[in-house]
């Protein structure tokens, strides 16, 4: 292959692997997705280095490296999914490398948001489901749905003003314990503990803990402990704040 298809072949994995991060996909995952794509544009062997806030890739028998610093992440598993998709049709050569290089920098660039609204009523809902689920009784669901979407929507309104992710956890698990001890007291709640363990649901780190232990089964250690400390991070600032509650309040 000639050094410009070469440059190309990196830069085609280096924008794979950047998006897939960026939407919190595992380390290993992101490495074989690059693999693939590199070893069906001239059978190559990609040599990576993967971290949470940095990527690396080079080919093997070359000299030319490339790099990029990762500085935001979300969770977007639908762009992880349409990477692999696209992976896949390009190992099976639907597409050509140029084809496959432009979708991803189409898919590098779409902003799809879900509006705020039905972020509101996604947190109301699994607050109120996850509130029965452990034992709540059924004149609280309302009161729950409502106090989970506000908090929900207070973390996602903080943490696009404070940009401080810590902070705007603490703050609406803050939110929610005192909503569910005054509604309590007032009579408008039954059990305050039911109620905060479902309006918390929503903050909860599922998919940063889940992706972890799945890191650190695959033998990706270093990111593996990065992942699973951010995930314990925002639980103990979840508890701090309930805890932080009950103290003002008793």
């Amino acid at each position: 292959m000639a050094t410009v298809d070469i440059e190309k072949v990196l830069e085609t994995c280096l924008l794979a692997g950047k998006i897939m991060l960026e939407s919190d996909a595992e380390m290993y995952r992101v490495e074989d997705t690059m693999s693939r794509i590199a070893l069906a544009s001239g059978d190559y062997r990609l040599v990576s280095y993967v971290t949470q806030t940095g990527l690396f890739v080079g080919l093997d028998g070359t000299s030319t490296i490339r790099m990029v610093q990762i500085l935001n992440r979300s969770i977007n598993l639908e762009k992880v999914s349409n990477i692999n998709q696209l992976s896949r049709e390009y190992v099976m050569g639907d597409y050509t490398l140029d084809e496959l290089l432009t979708k991803l920098k189409e898919l590098e660039q779409e902003r799809k948001f879900f509006p705020l609204w039905l972020r509101f009523i996604s947190a109301a809902v699994v607050s109120g489901t996850i509130m029965i689920l452990f034992g709540g009784v059924w004149s609280d669901l309302f009161l729950t749905c409502l106090i989970g979407g506000l908090g929900y929507v207070l973390y996602y309104s903080s943490l696009k003003v404070l940009r401080i992710k810590f902070l705007s956890e603490f703050l609406a698990a803050f939110f929610i314990g005192c909503a569910a001890l005054l509604s309590s007291q007032i009579g408008l709640g039954t059990n305050q503990d039911m109620i905060i363990i479902g309006c918390v649901m929503p903050l909860v780190p599922g998919v940063q803990m889940t992706n972890a232990l799945r890191d650190l089964l695959a033998g990706h250690y270093l990111s593996g402990v990065s992942r699973g400390t951010e995930a314990m991070m925002t639980a103990s600032m979840i508890g701090f704040a309930i805890a932080f509650v009950f103290q003002l309040f008793y």
